[in-house]
């Protein structure tokens, strides 16, 4: 995808001078502070400066007029025939950003084999894999990876609580408890792997796939020739990791004392390796905001084994809370008064399950209230925004057959002119979103965008009007947009609603 048509404009104008939309349309379509920005650089006073970049916009085949505001803001009015030749760049352009050669690994969800996935660990996948899809459309190479335990003292107590229910009993105290056990207990097998699987199945329901899954016990079999090599020290009968030297808030424990088992933080840094000597430019882990003290432990592993500890980045998300007539439920996988990600979809569907997932920044705890998220009207944002795409469907198939031409003299009214521009910051919110790991912009940006389309519509006429021709394109234009918007936080564009 080539740089928007804002971005050209901009760089029209000069280097260094960024456009953005005024909130008052009465400031023109677009404005810059350039002078005021620059003018200590440039040694000359702002509305000097601002004076200069006037003239060079009005010089522009583009730029209708400009014009100074307050201390130094540079107002610009654009042509009828900029839209026009905007539209056609959106038209012309797939909507995708040109290979970058930066291979990506996004660990994500990793929840151990004990349970059918929680809500708890759906926003997990439904953030890290908005942020692969932005990694990937932007131009990276992206692989999705599942990491779990399948040994140890947990899974053991899951395992007995199956058993206990195969047998006819009850799980220990100190076990799993759920329906889910029943359910498991009546297939044969090790229980873990047969949650594995359901997990799996579920987490494709949801619209993540996962190109490969690390198991924990085949990862700590290289502990024995990686141990060596850490700042490592014994402590009351423990091997510690000096990792507060290398950038850690703490050291960690890497053996216990006594029966010397490897510790999780042992597990890690097998896990690490195996990720960078893959050859993977950036390992991205997503965990949830409980693991907030061990965040700088695995930069902390990479600097003791002399990796590049920009290679390793961790994404850290807050809890979800669902309410349903006021009450709010709690979620434990161990008690069985939990909400599986499957019930959540069976009660919500996939669509608003994963919007609701997505659309709050990770560092937010979302609040999804269940009856408003299953609500089938314009009060849901994802039905508003998937009534937009449907809308347009449904303008394009009563369209007359054959290309469309737009005229270049057209006059473009100020609901096609507020939608063009809309339409004209997704490269920059793309490029954004990705950058920041925030694909919570993506469903604001695309409500925005449904607003502006329905503001659009409810006052042009597209079809029979003397403007056909261009405003099916806009339709066409927007649609695409939204359509990949949707898709960038997993959710279907439907053609009918």
């Amino acid at each position: 995808m080539a740089a928007d048509p804002v971005s050209a404009l901009g760089r029209a104008l000069g280097p260094d001078i960024d456009l953005e939309r005024p909130s008052e349309a009465e400031h023109g379509d677009y404005a810059t502070n350039a002078a005021l920005r620059l003018a200590g650089t440039r040694r000359q006073a702002p509305r000097e400066l601002a004076a200069e970049l006037v003239a060079a916009a009005e010089a522009l085949p583009d730029v209708d007029r400009a014009e100074i505001a307050g201390p130094g803001f540079v107002n610009l009015f654009l042509t009828d025939a900029w839209f026009v030749d905007a539209l056609r760049t959106l038209l012309d352009e797939d909507l995708t950003f040109p290979p970058t050669g930066m291979r990506v690994q996004v660990e994500m969800v990793s929840a151990n084999p004990t349970g059918p996935i929680t809500v708890a660990s759906a926003r997990n996948g439904a953030y890290g894999d908005a942020v692969a899809r932005l990694l990937e459309l932007t131009g990276s190479s992206v692989e999705r990876e599942y990491y779990y335990n399948d040994s140890g003292a947990q899974m053991d107590k899951f395992r007995a609580s199956v058993e206990a229910v195969r047998g006819g009993g009850e799980p220990p105290e100190d076990g799993y408890h759920g329906e889910y056990l029943a359910e498991l207990a009546q297939l044969k097998g090790d229980p873990v792997v047969l949650m594995r699987a359901q997990i799996e199945e579920s987490l494709e329901r949801f619209r993540i796939h996962f190109d490969s899954w690390a198991r924990q016990s085949e990862l700590e079999q290289r502990l024995p020739e990686l141990l060596p090599r850490l700042d490592t020290y014994e402590h009351e009968g423990a091997l510690w990791a000096r990792s507060s030297a290398y950038g850690d808030d703490e050291d960690r424990v890497l053996l216990r004392s006594g029966d010397r088992s490897p510790t999780y933080r042992a597990a890690d840094v097998a896990y690490l390796v195996d990720k960078l000597d893959r050859g993977v430019d950036r390992a991205v882990y997503v965990l949830g905001a409980d693991h907030h003290g061990t965040r700088n432990w695995y930069a902390a592993v990479a600097r003791m084994l002399g990796y590049d500890p920009e290679r390793v980045e961790v994404l850290l998300y807050q809890l979800v809370h669902l309410t349903k007539g006021g009450d709010k439920t709690k979620m434990s996988k161990r008690r069985g008064d939990v909400v599986f990600l499957d019930d959540f979809i069976d009660e919500i569907g996939v669509d608003a399950a994963r919007w609701y997932l997505v659309n709050r920044g990770p560092d937010q705890t979302i609040d999804i209230d269940i009856d408003l998220a299953a609500e089938r009207s314009q009060k849901n944002p994802v039905y508003y925004v998937q009534y937009a795409h449907a809308r347009i469907a449904g303008i394009l198939r009563q369209a007359p057959a054959g290309p469309a031409f737009m005229q270049a003299q057209a006059v473009v009214n100020r609901e096609e002119r507020e939608l063009i521009k809309r339409l004209a910051e997704f490269h920059s919110v793309v490029v954004d979103a990705a950058a920041k790991r925030g694909p919570q912009a993506i469903p604001a940006y695309a409500i925005r965008v449904a607003d502006d389309f329905h503001r659009f519509y409810h006052q042009h006429r597209v079809l029979e009007s003397e403007q056909e021709a261009f405003r099916l394109e806009l339709c066409r234009a927007t649609q695409r947009v939204i359509a990949r918007c949707l898709d960038l936080v997993g959710v279907d564009a439907p053609e009918r609603m």
